[in-house]
Protein backbone atom coordinates (compact mmCIF):
# COMPACT_ATOMS: atom_id res chain seq x y z
CA UNK A 1 0.00 0.00 0.00
CA UNK A 2 1.53 3.39 -1.52
CA UNK A 3 1.92 5.53 1.79
CA UNK A 4 1.26 8.58 0.10
CA UNK A 5 0.00 10.64 3.00
CA UNK A 6 3.57 10.66 4.50
CA UNK A 7 4.56 12.98 1.21
CA UNK A 8 4.98 16.28 1.36
CA UNK A 9 3.14 18.72 -1.25
CA UNK A 10 6.76 19.09 -2.84
CA UNK A 11 6.80 15.68 -3.08
CA UNK A 12 3.89 14.45 -4.27
CA UNK A 13 4.04 17.54 -7.03
CA UNK A 14 7.17 15.85 -8.27
CA UNK A 15 5.54 12.49 -8.41
CA UNK A 16 2.73 13.79 -10.47
CA UNK A 17 4.80 15.33 -12.63
CA UNK A 18 6.82 12.46 -13.49
CA UNK A 19 3.80 10.03 -13.88
CA UNK A 20 3.95 7.80 -10.95
CA UNK A 21 1.07 8.63 -9.87
CA UNK A 22 -1.98 9.84 -11.13
CA UNK A 23 -4.16 12.78 -9.93
CA UNK A 24 -7.48 10.54 -9.22
CA UNK A 25 -5.48 7.98 -7.83
CA UNK A 26 -4.17 10.42 -5.38
CA UNK A 27 -7.27 11.88 -4.76
CA UNK A 28 -9.17 9.11 -4.34
CA UNK A 29 -6.23 7.98 -1.79
CA UNK A 30 -6.75 11.28 0.57
CA UNK A 31 -11.04 11.05 0.01
CA UNK A 32 -10.20 7.93 1.75
CA UNK A 33 -8.61 9.03 4.80
CA UNK A 34 -10.58 11.19 5.20
CA UNK A 35 -13.58 8.63 5.05
CA UNK A 36 -12.00 6.44 7.27
CA UNK A 37 -10.45 9.12 9.70
CA UNK A 38 -12.76 12.35 9.90
CA UNK A 39 -15.28 11.09 12.33
CA UNK A 40 -12.60 11.12 14.75
CA UNK A 41 -11.58 14.79 14.08
CA UNK A 42 -14.66 16.36 12.73
CA UNK A 43 -11.97 18.49 10.48
CA UNK A 44 -14.24 18.50 7.56
CA UNK A 45 -17.76 20.42 7.13
CA UNK A 46 -17.83 19.10 3.67
CA UNK A 47 -16.27 16.64 1.29
CA UNK A 48 -16.76 17.47 -2.67
CA UNK A 49 -15.79 13.73 -3.77
CA UNK A 50 -17.64 13.84 -6.93
CA UNK A 51 -16.04 17.29 -7.68
CA UNK A 52 -12.40 16.73 -6.57
CA UNK A 53 -12.54 13.34 -9.02
CA UNK A 54 -13.50 15.28 -11.99
CA UNK A 55 -11.17 17.83 -10.91
CA UNK A 56 -8.32 15.62 -10.81
CA UNK A 57 -9.78 13.31 -14.22
CA UNK A 58 -8.80 17.05 -15.21
CA UNK A 59 -5.35 17.23 -14.30
CA UNK A 60 -4.69 14.05 -15.06
CA UNK A 61 -4.95 15.01 -18.78
CA UNK A 62 -3.05 18.16 -18.14
CA UNK A 63 0.11 16.34 -16.99
CA UNK A 64 -0.31 14.08 -19.60
CA UNK A 65 -0.02 16.79 -22.14
CA UNK A 66 3.05 17.88 -20.38
CA UNK A 67 3.87 22.09 -19.35
CA UNK A 68 1.78 21.51 -16.28
CA UNK A 69 1.93 24.07 -13.70
CA UNK A 70 3.73 22.43 -10.40
CA UNK A 71 0.84 22.05 -8.41
CA UNK A 72 -1.55 20.24 -10.87
CA UNK A 73 -3.15 17.43 -9.71
CA UNK A 74 -2.17 17.76 -5.76
CA UNK A 75 -5.23 17.84 -3.28
CA UNK A 76 -5.99 20.57 -0.89
CA UNK A 77 -8.38 21.58 1.34
CA UNK A 78 -10.12 25.20 1.95
CA UNK A 79 -11.12 26.68 4.97
CA UNK A 80 -14.93 26.62 4.46
CA UNK A 81 -14.57 30.32 4.76
CA UNK A 82 -13.79 30.59 1.05
CA UNK A 83 -16.70 30.81 -1.19
CA UNK A 84 -16.87 27.80 -3.56
CA UNK A 85 -19.00 27.81 -6.28
CA UNK A 86 -21.70 25.09 -6.05
CA UNK A 87 -20.49 24.01 -2.82
CA UNK A 88 -21.72 25.45 0.25
CA UNK A 89 -20.15 27.86 2.23
CA UNK A 90 -20.90 28.40 6.00
CA UNK A 91 -18.14 29.64 8.14
CA UNK A 92 -19.00 27.18 10.64
CA UNK A 93 -21.86 29.07 11.33
CA UNK A 94 -25.80 28.07 11.84
CA UNK A 95 -26.23 31.48 10.00
CA UNK A 96 -24.61 30.04 6.75
CA UNK A 97 -26.27 26.79 7.25
CA UNK A 98 -27.97 26.80 3.65
CA UNK A 99 -25.69 28.75 1.38
CA UNK A 100 -24.40 27.68 -1.44
CA UNK A 101 -21.76 30.21 -2.90
CA UNK A 102 -22.50 31.25 -6.56
CA UNK A 103 -18.81 32.20 -6.75
CA UNK A 104 -15.59 31.04 -5.97
CA UNK A 105 -13.28 33.31 -3.70
CA UNK A 106 -10.41 34.79 -5.62
CA UNK A 107 -8.00 32.28 -4.06
CA UNK A 108 -9.98 29.42 -4.41
CA UNK A 109 -9.78 30.64 -8.18
CA UNK A 110 -5.95 30.72 -8.19
CA UNK A 111 -5.61 27.71 -6.70
CA UNK A 112 -7.56 26.09 -9.33
CA UNK A 113 -5.81 27.97 -12.21
CA UNK A 114 -2.98 26.57 -10.80
CA UNK A 115 -4.46 22.80 -10.85
CA UNK A 116 -5.24 21.95 -7.06
CA UNK A 117 -7.95 19.65 -6.57
CA UNK A 118 -10.19 20.84 -3.92
CA UNK A 119 -10.93 17.28 -1.10
CA UNK A 120 -13.55 19.66 0.45
CA UNK A 121 -14.20 22.49 2.73
CA UNK A 122 -12.62 22.86 6.48
CA UNK A 123 -14.51 22.80 9.96
CA UNK A 124 -13.32 26.48 11.85
CA UNK A 125 -14.63 28.56 14.34
CA UNK A 126 -18.01 30.35 13.43
CA UNK A 127 -17.15 33.48 11.67
CA UNK A 128 -13.65 33.04 11.94
CA UNK A 129 -14.07 34.01 16.28
CA UNK A 130 -12.10 32.00 18.35
CA UNK A 131 -9.19 30.12 19.37
CA UNK A 132 -10.02 26.85 19.95
CA UNK A 133 -11.89 25.99 17.42
CA UNK A 134 -15.18 25.07 19.99
CA UNK A 135 -17.32 27.94 18.80
CA UNK A 136 -18.03 25.82 15.13
CA UNK A 137 -22.41 25.38 14.69
CA UNK A 138 -20.95 22.05 13.31
CA UNK A 139 -19.02 20.62 16.82
CA UNK A 140 -15.23 20.63 17.99
CA UNK A 141 -12.39 19.77 16.03
CA UNK A 142 -9.92 17.41 18.23
CA UNK A 143 -6.48 17.62 18.06
CA UNK A 144 -4.95 14.68 16.40
CA UNK A 145 -2.11 14.42 18.82
CA UNK A 146 -4.60 13.91 21.42
CA UNK A 147 -8.07 13.98 20.55
CA UNK A 148 -8.98 15.39 24.13
CA UNK A 149 -7.47 19.05 23.09
CA UNK A 150 -7.97 21.43 21.21
CA UNK A 151 -6.51 22.13 17.65
CA UNK A 152 -6.53 25.68 17.90
CA UNK A 153 -8.93 28.44 15.84
CA UNK A 154 -9.90 29.55 13.60
CA UNK A 155 -8.37 27.44 11.11
CA UNK A 156 -8.41 24.50 13.52
CA UNK A 157 -10.17 21.90 10.97
CA UNK A 158 -7.36 23.12 8.01
CA UNK A 159 -4.43 22.22 11.36
CA UNK A 160 -5.99 18.91 12.39
CA UNK A 161 -6.25 17.80 8.63
CA UNK A 162 -2.92 18.49 7.56
CA UNK A 163 -1.93 17.31 11.00
CA UNK A 164 -3.26 13.56 10.49
CA UNK A 165 -2.50 14.25 6.97
CA UNK A 166 -6.02 14.16 5.31
CA UNK A 167 -5.03 16.18 3.12
CA UNK A 168 -1.30 17.33 2.07
CA UNK A 169 -1.90 20.83 3.13
CA UNK A 170 -4.86 23.43 3.29
CA UNK A 171 -5.41 27.33 2.87
CA UNK A 172 -6.02 29.08 6.20
CA UNK A 173 -7.20 32.53 7.55
CA UNK A 174 -5.07 34.73 10.14
CA UNK A 175 -7.28 37.77 12.08
CA UNK A 176 -5.12 37.47 15.59
CA UNK A 177 -2.95 34.39 14.98
CA UNK A 178 -5.79 32.13 13.42
CA UNK A 179 -3.50 30.01 11.18
CA UNK A 180 -0.27 30.07 13.63
CA UNK A 181 -1.95 29.27 16.75
CA UNK A 182 -3.60 26.24 15.31
CA UNK A 183 -0.15 25.77 13.20
CA UNK A 184 1.81 25.63 16.68
CA UNK A 185 -0.60 23.24 18.40
CA UNK A 186 -1.09 21.11 15.49
CA UNK A 187 2.43 20.34 15.04
CA UNK A 188 2.30 21.87 11.40
CA UNK A 189 4.06 24.46 8.78
CA UNK A 190 1.58 27.75 8.58
CA UNK A 191 1.98 31.26 7.04
CA UNK A 192 0.42 34.49 7.80
CA UNK A 193 1.90 36.49 4.11
CA UNK A 194 2.18 40.60 4.49
CA UNK A 195 -1.41 42.16 4.65
CA UNK A 196 -2.79 43.16 1.66
CA UNK A 197 -0.70 40.16 -0.67
CA UNK A 198 -3.64 37.85 -0.67
CA UNK A 199 -6.74 38.90 -2.27
CA UNK A 200 -9.22 38.97 0.52
CA UNK A 201 -12.27 38.34 -2.39
CA UNK A 202 -15.04 36.10 -1.64
CA UNK A 203 -13.61 35.55 1.71
CA UNK A 204 -16.36 36.41 3.92
CA UNK A 205 -15.01 38.54 6.22
CA UNK A 206 -14.60 39.28 9.91
CA UNK A 207 -12.27 42.20 10.60
CA UNK A 208 -11.05 43.74 7.01
CA UNK A 209 -8.40 45.49 8.05
CA UNK A 210 -6.91 42.02 9.86
CA UNK A 211 -8.08 39.11 7.80
CA UNK A 212 -5.20 37.60 5.55
CA UNK A 213 -5.42 34.37 3.80
CA UNK A 214 -2.27 31.66 4.00
CA UNK A 215 -1.56 28.26 3.19
CA UNK A 216 -0.82 25.75 6.07
CA UNK A 217 1.18 22.79 4.99
CA UNK A 218 3.76 19.99 6.67
CA UNK A 219 6.88 22.42 5.75
CA UNK A 220 8.19 25.75 4.59
CA UNK A 221 8.87 24.29 1.08
CA UNK A 222 4.79 23.37 0.95
CA UNK A 223 3.74 26.75 2.01
CA UNK A 224 6.25 28.22 -0.70
CA UNK A 225 4.19 26.81 -3.56
CA UNK A 226 0.55 26.98 -2.03
CA UNK A 227 1.81 31.08 -1.78
CA UNK A 228 2.96 31.24 -5.27
CA UNK A 229 -0.45 30.30 -6.55
CA UNK A 230 -2.20 32.37 -3.75
CA UNK A 231 -0.77 35.45 -4.04
CA UNK A 232 -1.25 38.16 -6.26
CA UNK A 233 -3.19 41.37 -6.78
CA UNK A 234 -6.48 41.35 -7.59
CA UNK A 235 -8.63 44.43 -8.70
CA UNK A 236 -11.39 42.73 -6.91
CA UNK A 237 -10.46 43.59 -3.65
CA UNK A 238 -9.50 47.48 -2.58
CA UNK A 239 -6.77 46.18 0.23
CA UNK A 240 -5.80 43.87 -2.08
CA UNK A 241 -1.51 45.57 -3.18
CA UNK A 242 -0.30 45.39 -6.45
CA UNK A 243 3.08 44.48 -6.51
CA UNK A 244 4.63 41.56 -8.39
CA UNK A 245 5.00 38.36 -7.52
CA UNK A 246 8.57 36.43 -6.61
CA UNK A 247 8.37 32.73 -7.07
CA UNK A 248 8.88 31.66 -3.08
CA UNK A 249 10.66 28.62 -3.87
CA UNK A 250 13.69 30.28 -5.30
CA UNK A 251 15.62 31.47 -2.34
CA UNK A 252 14.97 28.52 0.13
CA UNK A 253 18.26 27.08 0.37
CA UNK A 254 19.94 30.08 1.11
CA UNK A 255 22.23 29.93 3.88
CA UNK A 256 21.82 31.50 6.94
CA UNK A 257 25.11 33.21 7.91
CA UNK A 258 25.24 36.40 9.40
CA UNK A 259 20.82 36.24 9.63
CA UNK A 260 20.04 38.61 12.62
CA UNK A 261 17.35 37.51 14.86
CA UNK A 262 15.40 39.59 17.01
CA UNK A 263 14.05 38.33 20.18
CA UNK A 264 11.58 40.29 22.11
CA UNK A 265 12.41 40.29 25.30
CA UNK A 266 8.29 41.16 26.23
CA UNK A 267 7.38 37.65 25.07
CA UNK A 268 10.29 35.88 26.50
CA UNK A 269 8.28 36.32 30.03
CA UNK A 270 6.67 33.89 32.66
CA UNK A 271 4.20 36.51 33.97
CA UNK A 272 0.55 36.38 33.72
CA UNK A 273 -0.52 34.66 30.41
CA UNK A 274 3.37 34.23 29.93
CA UNK A 275 5.73 31.31 28.57
CA UNK A 276 5.16 28.30 29.79
CA UNK A 277 8.90 26.96 31.20
CA UNK A 278 8.82 23.80 28.88
CA UNK A 279 7.61 25.44 25.86
CA UNK A 280 10.67 27.76 26.65
CA UNK A 281 12.85 24.87 26.80
CA UNK A 282 12.15 24.04 23.37
CA UNK A 283 11.86 27.35 21.84
CA UNK A 284 15.45 28.54 22.99
CA UNK A 285 16.34 24.96 21.69
CA UNK A 286 15.83 25.98 18.33
CA UNK A 287 17.23 29.21 18.79
CA UNK A 288 20.32 27.17 19.58
CA UNK A 289 20.05 25.27 16.24
CA UNK A 290 20.00 29.07 14.24
CA UNK A 291 22.75 30.26 16.68
CA UNK A 292 24.79 26.80 15.21
CA UNK A 293 23.77 27.75 11.75
CA UNK A 294 25.78 31.05 11.77
CA UNK A 295 22.44 33.34 12.82
CA UNK A 296 23.07 35.48 15.34
CA UNK A 297 20.58 36.31 18.33
CA UNK A 298 20.10 40.16 18.94
CA UNK A 299 17.77 41.25 22.23
CA UNK A 300 14.72 43.53 21.15
CA UNK A 301 12.22 45.27 22.74
CA UNK A 302 8.93 45.76 21.00
CA UNK A 303 7.62 47.70 23.92
CA UNK A 304 4.02 48.43 22.97
CA UNK A 305 2.92 44.24 22.44
CA UNK A 306 1.55 44.31 25.86
CA UNK A 307 -1.49 46.42 24.55
CA UNK A 308 -1.89 43.94 21.53
CA UNK A 309 -4.26 41.73 23.28
CA UNK A 310 -7.00 44.93 24.36
CA UNK A 311 -6.50 46.85 21.17
CA UNK A 312 -7.31 44.07 19.17
CA UNK A 313 -10.37 43.27 21.25
CA UNK A 314 -11.82 46.56 20.35
CA UNK A 315 -10.68 47.01 16.55
CA UNK A 316 -11.65 43.07 15.31
CA UNK A 317 -15.43 43.34 17.33
CA UNK A 318 -15.82 46.70 16.06
CA UNK A 319 -15.31 46.21 12.20
CA UNK A 320 -17.24 42.13 12.95
CA UNK A 321 -20.15 44.06 13.84
CA UNK A 322 -20.06 46.56 10.30
CA UNK A 323 -19.58 43.18 8.57
CA UNK A 324 -21.72 40.97 10.35
CA UNK A 325 -24.52 43.77 9.51
CA UNK A 326 -25.55 41.89 6.24
CA UNK A 327 -26.29 38.96 7.84
CA UNK A 328 -30.48 39.43 8.40
CA UNK A 329 -32.77 36.82 7.15
CA UNK A 330 -33.55 39.15 4.26
CA UNK A 331 -31.29 38.49 1.43
CA UNK A 332 -29.44 35.07 1.99
CA UNK A 333 -28.36 32.64 5.04
CA UNK A 334 -30.65 31.57 7.52
CA UNK A 335 -34.35 33.14 8.66
CA UNK A 336 -36.54 32.90 11.23
CA UNK A 337 -39.59 30.89 11.16
CA UNK A 338 -43.05 33.26 10.40
CA UNK A 339 -41.65 36.63 11.47
CA UNK A 340 -44.36 39.16 12.87
CA UNK A 341 -42.84 42.09 11.36
CA UNK A 342 -39.72 43.10 10.36
CA UNK A 343 -38.12 44.18 14.03
CA UNK A 344 -38.91 40.44 14.65
CA UNK A 345 -37.45 39.32 11.61
CA UNK A 346 -33.94 40.81 12.17
CA UNK A 347 -33.45 40.39 15.72
CA UNK A 348 -35.09 36.34 15.99
CA UNK A 349 -32.68 35.41 12.52
CA UNK A 350 -29.78 36.89 14.12
CA UNK A 351 -30.86 35.94 17.75
CA UNK A 352 -31.30 32.21 16.04
CA UNK A 353 -28.32 32.77 13.87
CA UNK A 354 -25.65 33.41 15.20
CA UNK A 355 -23.83 31.53 18.20
CA UNK A 356 -22.68 33.07 21.60
CA UNK A 357 -19.25 34.27 20.74
CA UNK A 358 -20.62 36.22 17.57
CA UNK A 359 -23.31 37.85 19.05
CA UNK A 360 -20.66 38.50 22.54
CA UNK A 361 -18.34 40.05 19.30
CA UNK A 362 -20.93 42.18 17.77
CA UNK A 363 -22.33 43.06 20.91
CA UNK A 364 -18.41 44.56 22.07
CA UNK A 365 -18.20 46.27 18.70
CA UNK A 366 -21.42 47.87 18.33
CA UNK A 367 -20.76 49.25 21.39
CA UNK A 368 -16.97 50.51 20.53
CA UNK A 369 -18.69 52.08 17.83
CA UNK A 370 -21.75 53.96 19.23
CA UNK A 371 -22.00 57.45 19.39
CA UNK A 372 -20.02 59.40 22.44
CA UNK A 373 -18.10 56.38 22.78
CA UNK A 374 -16.42 55.93 19.26
CA UNK A 375 -13.45 58.16 20.06
CA UNK A 376 -12.87 56.86 23.73
CA UNK A 377 -12.28 53.02 22.15
CA UNK A 378 -12.14 52.41 18.52
CA UNK A 379 -10.15 55.55 17.89
CA UNK A 380 -7.82 55.41 20.87
CA UNK A 381 -7.44 51.35 19.80
CA UNK A 382 -6.37 53.19 16.29
CA UNK A 383 -3.79 55.31 17.70
CA UNK A 384 -2.23 52.50 20.23
CA UNK A 385 -2.27 50.36 16.71
CA UNK A 386 0.02 52.72 15.01
CA UNK A 387 2.64 52.37 18.03
CA UNK A 388 2.42 48.64 17.67
CA UNK A 389 3.45 49.02 13.72
CA UNK A 390 6.43 51.32 14.75
CA UNK A 391 7.50 49.37 17.44
CA UNK A 392 8.47 46.64 14.16
CA UNK A 393 9.52 49.10 12.19
CA UNK A 394 12.03 50.33 14.55
CA UNK A 395 13.21 46.15 15.51
CA UNK A 396 13.74 45.31 11.60
CA UNK A 397 16.09 48.67 10.97
CA UNK A 398 18.61 46.32 13.43
CA UNK A 399 17.63 42.44 12.81
CA UNK A 400 16.12 40.41 9.46
CA UNK A 401 13.74 38.40 11.75
CA UNK A 402 11.86 38.27 14.96
CA UNK A 403 11.58 35.06 16.32
CA UNK A 404 9.39 33.79 19.50
CA UNK A 405 7.18 31.38 20.79
CA UNK A 406 3.43 31.00 18.49
CA UNK A 407 1.79 30.39 21.91
CA UNK A 408 2.57 30.50 25.39
CA UNK A 409 1.44 26.90 25.70
CA UNK A 410 0.63 23.63 24.11
CA UNK A 411 -2.53 22.82 22.70
CA UNK A 412 -5.33 23.04 25.83
CA UNK A 413 -8.36 20.20 26.71
CA UNK A 414 -11.47 20.70 24.92
CA UNK A 415 -13.65 22.72 27.54
CA UNK A 416 -10.78 23.76 29.25
CA UNK A 417 -11.45 28.21 28.84
CA UNK A 418 -14.88 27.56 27.16
CA UNK A 419 -16.37 29.50 30.28
CA UNK A 420 -13.77 32.16 30.19
CA UNK A 421 -13.76 34.40 27.49
CA UNK A 422 -10.81 36.64 28.52
CA UNK A 423 -8.38 33.30 29.42
CA UNK A 424 -9.59 32.30 25.33
CA UNK A 425 -8.53 36.00 24.20
CA UNK A 426 -4.99 35.36 25.94
CA UNK A 427 -4.27 32.33 24.38
CA UNK A 428 -3.19 34.31 21.12
CA UNK A 429 -1.41 37.02 23.11
CA UNK A 430 1.78 36.00 20.75
CA UNK A 431 0.09 36.39 17.65
CA UNK A 432 -1.71 39.41 17.29
CA UNK A 433 0.48 41.97 16.94
CA UNK A 434 1.78 40.66 13.84
CA UNK A 435 -2.06 41.60 12.28
CA UNK A 436 -2.26 44.64 13.70
CA UNK A 437 1.14 45.64 12.27
CA UNK A 438 0.48 43.76 9.17
CA UNK A 439 3.39 42.66 8.90
CA UNK A 440 4.20 38.58 7.61
CA UNK A 441 4.57 35.55 10.19
CA UNK A 442 4.77 31.88 10.52
CA UNK A 443 4.81 29.15 12.71
CA UNK A 444 7.21 26.20 12.59
CA UNK A 445 7.06 22.73 14.40
CA UNK A 446 10.51 22.94 17.16
CA UNK A 447 9.39 19.49 19.19
CA UNK A 448 7.32 18.65 22.18
CA UNK A 449 6.46 19.61 25.45
CA UNK A 450 3.90 18.48 28.80
CA UNK A 451 2.41 21.69 29.14
CA UNK A 452 -1.43 21.06 29.60
CA UNK A 453 -2.49 17.67 28.84
CA UNK A 454 -0.11 15.72 30.23
CA UNK A 455 0.83 14.02 27.10
CA UNK A 456 3.40 15.33 24.78
CA UNK A 457 2.15 17.74 22.58
CA UNK A 458 3.83 20.05 19.55
CA UNK A 459 5.06 23.25 20.05
CA UNK A 460 5.31 25.91 17.28
CA UNK A 461 8.02 28.67 17.01
CA UNK A 462 7.15 31.93 15.29
CA UNK A 463 9.27 33.73 13.15
CA UNK A 464 7.87 37.17 12.29
CA UNK A 465 8.92 39.31 8.81
CA UNK A 466 9.36 42.18 7.39
CA UNK A 467 6.46 43.66 5.16
CA UNK A 468 6.43 41.53 1.96
CA UNK A 469 9.86 39.30 3.38
CA UNK A 470 7.69 36.14 3.18
CA UNK A 471 10.58 34.53 0.88
CA UNK A 472 12.99 35.37 3.51
CA UNK A 473 10.55 33.80 6.37
CA UNK A 474 10.57 30.59 3.93
CA UNK A 475 14.02 30.54 3.87
CA UNK A 476 14.71 31.09 7.33
CA UNK A 477 12.31 27.98 8.54
CA UNK A 478 13.38 25.58 5.49
CA UNK A 479 16.92 25.77 6.48
CA UNK A 480 15.57 24.97 9.66
CA UNK A 481 13.79 22.05 8.41
CA UNK A 482 16.64 20.53 7.07
CA UNK A 483 18.26 20.48 9.82
CA UNK A 484 15.28 18.65 12.10
CA UNK A 485 12.63 16.40 11.30
CA UNK A 486 9.54 17.71 13.68
CA UNK A 487 7.45 18.75 10.43
CA UNK A 488 7.47 15.26 9.13
CA UNK A 489 6.29 13.51 12.66
CA UNK A 490 2.70 12.01 12.15
CA UNK A 491 0.24 11.65 14.91
CA UNK A 492 0.51 7.90 16.08
CA UNK A 493 -3.29 7.27 15.27
CA UNK A 494 -3.07 8.55 11.92
CA UNK A 495 -0.01 7.17 10.94
CA UNK A 496 -1.06 3.70 8.87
Amino acid sequence: MSMYHTRSVTELSAMLQAGEVSSVELTRYFLDRINNNDDKLNSFITVSEEMALSQAKACDEKLKAGNAPALTGVPVAHKDIFCTHGVKTSCGSKMLDNFISPYDATVVKNMREAGVVMLGKTNMDEFAMGSSNETSYYGPVKNPWNLDTVPGGSSGGSAAAVSARLAPAATGTDTGGSIRQPAAFCGITGLKPTYGRVSRFGMVAFASSLDQAGPMGQSASDCALLLNAMAGFDEKDSTCIEKDVPDYSADLDKPLNGLRIGLPKEYFTHSDGGMNAEVETVIKTALELYRSMGAELVEIELPNSSLSVPVYYVVAPAECSANLSRFDGVRYGYRCENPKDLNDLYTRSRGEGFGAEVQRRIMVGTYALSSGYYDAYYLKAQQLRHLISDDFKKAYQQVDVIMAPATPETAFNLGAKSDDPVAMYLSDIYTIAVNLAGIPAMSIPVGFANSNSGKSMPVGMQIMGNYFKEAKLLNVAHMYQQQTDWHTRLPEEFKA
